[in-house]
């Protein structure tokens, strides 16, 4: 038989595709010799979204060609592709693709190889993270909640309790399942607050962090989009009566831990797949989105400019690709930010989107990611220093 059968799984002359691991998803359309077609699960994502996640095995000395039908969700530098099990990536490269379409040569003797749309990010990589990294006994690995799917659902605190707090800091991450590369800075930000350096001592010092790093768990967990979910995705559930367990936790912790004096809270996020160059929001470039709040937008400028002046990784930030709201398709409400902004004091809160691949002509890898976490975080010890002088 020529052709597979769509599905999350096909099989075809001793040939595998699948995507039944942590984070996977792929549906196949059909097999033709050395030609798979194939595109993105949406589930139940309302818009077309472009992540995706699969492995190949039994393939060995084979060139393939994957076509994905309709829309590309192909970013600019390729997929990238894990040789082994996904405990590393790397980009295969902007020549490897022609619109919706790449081919790779599966070396003989390989047995699996793994393709997706970006480096992805599971609760196995936070817990590599907290293994490895030489402060992690400064962090907290407490419990926000249970997901709906039954997954415990990380808190991570550091920094001073009580009385000699100077200042309090409020992360979150993947309210989006599926931007990933927003991890690899919160775990750069987290690196440096632990460290043994001039930042991270002060911080430890000084500063009481919480990050929740898996804000829509069970969506990562599951390889969803997480975008434009119905009724509403993770990051449109903080008006009214929220749907989400972790949602609820949320806006029931962060008051009560901040006694109604968060200093700051970023939201970190990943945009839209690719371009719009030299526009408010361009989706290979760093930036913040603002909220109605304009007291707490003024703020957020204000740590923005101590992140342009200070900053040191190759991943550079400029504050003319921030979108205020009210510009372009900044119109939305109901977010995470926006909430943060709304809370006690009106502290300096926002969006922080990064971008999947290119940032200024940066590739944007793990590394480059993390190094931009630690711009982050002088940024916020300079921050603080200075409201607390």
């Amino acid at each position: 038989m020529s052709e597979s059968k769509q599905g999350a799984r096909a099989e075809h002359g001793g040939m595998i595709i699948d995507a039944d691991y942590p984070g996977g998803n792929i549906r196949v359309e059909s097999i033709n010799g050395d030609v798979v077609r194939l595109h993105p699960d949406l589930r139940d994502t309302t818009t077309w979204w472009f992540y995706w996640n699969f492995r190949v095995r039994g393939a060995a000395g084979r060139t393939l060609t994957f076509v994905f039908s309709g829309q590309n969700p192909i970013g600019v530098r390729g997929p990238a592709v894990s040789t082994d099990a996904g405990k590393s990536w790397a980009w295969l490269g902007a020549d490897s693709m022609n619109e919706g379409s790449f081919r790779y040569a599966i070396a003989p003797g390989r047995d699996e190889v793994r393709f997706a749309f970006t480096y992805p990010y599971l609760e196995s990589d936070l817990r590599r993270f907290l293994d490895r990294c030489p402060g992690a006994g400064h962090i907290e690995n407490a419990e926000l909640c249970v997901s709906r799917a039954g997954r415990r659902v990380e808190c991570l605190q550091t920094g001073p309790r009580g009385k000699g707090v100077r200042g309090r800091v409020a992360l979150f991450c993947r309210h989006h399942a599926c931007e990933a590369m927003a991890s690899f800075v919160l775990e750069g930000v987290l690196e440096a607050a632990v460290s043994d350096t001039r930042d991270g001592r002060w911080l430890r010092r000084n500063v009481a962090m919480l990050a929740v790093p898996f804000v829509d768990k069970d969506g990562v967990e599951q390889g969803d989009q997480g975008k434009n979910r119905a009724p509403h995705d993770h990051n449109r559930d903080y008006a009214g009566e929220s749907i989400y367990p972790e949602v609820r936790a949320i806006r029931e912790l962060a008051p009560r831990w901040s006694e109604g004096a968060l200093t700051l809270g970023l939201d970190l996020h990943c945009p839209w797949i690719r371009g719009g160059a030299g526009a408010p929001g361009d989706n290979e470039q760093v930036f913040f989105v603002g909220g109605p709040n304009q007291v707490s937008w003024a703020r957020v400028q204000v740590f923005a400019s101590m992140l342009e002046a200070g900053q040191r990784g190759p991943m550079v930030y400029s504050p003319r690709h921030d979108i205020p709201h009210g510009v372009s398709w900044n119109t939305s409400s109901g977010t995470c930010g926006q909430w943060l902004a709304s809370l006690e004091g009106s502290p300096a809160a926002a969006s922080l989107e990064i971008p999947y691949a290119n940032a200024g002509g940066t590739a944007v890898t793990p590394e480059t990611a993390r190094r931009f976490g630690h711009d982050l975080a002088r940024a916020i010890r300079q921050y603080l220093e200075e409201k607390a002088g």
